[in-house]
C-alpha cells in the first residue's frame, strides 16, 4: 500500500449498540480514534438527526479532533478534517472544515460562496478555513469529471458490491480506473476491504472512504496495513 493513500471514515452512528446517547458517545469516541490514527477525513453523515442536533453533534466531533491533536508519521504531519454531509450552513456553524456533497447537491462553487457570504464575520467563520474542502459523490466517470470544477475530492460509489445493499450494481475496477483519469483525487467507496483496498489504488484512486472498514475495525490497525 502507499504512505500517501488518503482515508475517509464515513460515520453512522445508528450502527452502535445502545440508545441514542450511547450511540453519540461511541461515535465520538471512533472519531477521536480516527484522528488518533491519522485518518485524513472524517465524514459525519448522519442524515436523519435534526439540525440542532447535527451541529451539537458536529461540534462535538471537531472538539474531540482537536483534542486528539496531531499525529506526525515521519516527517508528515497528519490532521483529521471533519465533513459535514450536505450542510454548509452546519459545517459553518460547527465550525468544520467543509462538506460532502450529493452527486444530486448543490455545486462547489454555490458551497464556495456561501462559505464567502453567509460564514463572514461569525465567530464559527474564524475556526473554519477560508477555503472549504468539498467532496462530491460520483457514481461514473462523468460525475467525476464534472466534480473536478471546484471540488476537492471525489467519492466514487459503490465500486464492489454491498452485503446489505445487493440491489445496488458495483460500478467494479474497471470504472474506478476510468475515473481515476480525470484531474482530481478520487477515492474509492463501497464494498472496501482490508483485502480489496489495494486493487483499488492499483486502478488509480488515491484513497478509500468506508464506514465499516473503519468502525467496526481497529482503525489504528487499519491505516498501519493501508499505509503500510
Amino acid at each position: 500500500m502507499a504512505e500517501s493513500c488518503l482515508l475517509c471514515y464515513i460515520t453512522d452512528r445508528a450502527a452502535f449498540p445502545g440508545d441514542e446517547s450511547a450511540r453519540g458517545r461511541r461515535l465520538l469516541e471512533k472519531i477521536a480514534e480516527a484522528a488518533r490514527a491519522g485518518v485524513d477525513y472524517v465524514q459525519l453523515r448522519e442524515k436523519d438527526l435534526p439540525t440542532r442536533d447535527l451541529e451539537s453533534l458536529a461540534r462535538e466531533a471537531v472538539r474531540v479532533i482537536k483534542g486528539a491533536g496531531q499525529l506526525a508519521t515521519g516527517n508528515r504531519q497528519l490532521a483529521t478534517a471533519v465533513l459535514i454531509n450536505s450542510r454548509s450552513d452546519v459545517a459553518l456553524a460547527a465550525g468544520a472544515d467543509g462538506v460532502h456533497l450529493r452527486s444530486d447537491d448543490i455545486s462547489p462553487q454555490e458551497v464556495r460562496a456561501i462559505w464567502t457570504k453567509c460564514g463572514a464575520g461569525t465567530p464559527a467563520r474564524q475556526l473554519s478555513p477560508r477555503d472549504p474542502l468539498i467532496a462530491v459523490s460520483c457514481h461514473s466517470p462523468a460525475d467525476v469529471a464534472q466534480a473536478a470544477d471546484g471540488a476537492t475530492f471525489a467519492v466514487f460509489a459503490a465500486v464492489f458490491e454491498k452485503k446489505d445493499s445487493p440491489n445496488i450494481r458495483p460500478t467494479g475496477l474497471a470504472m474506478l480506473d476510468q475515473a481515476c483519469r480525470t484531474n482530481i483525487p478520487v477515492l474509492a467507496l463501497g464494498g472496501v476491504t482490508l483485502e480489496n483496498a489495494e486493487s483499488c489504488l492499483a486502478a488509480g484512486a488515491a484513497g478509500v472512504a468506508a464506514i465499516r472498514l473503519f468502525q467496526e475495525n481497529d482503525i489504528a490497525e487499519v491505516v498501519r496495513i493501508l499505509r503500510g
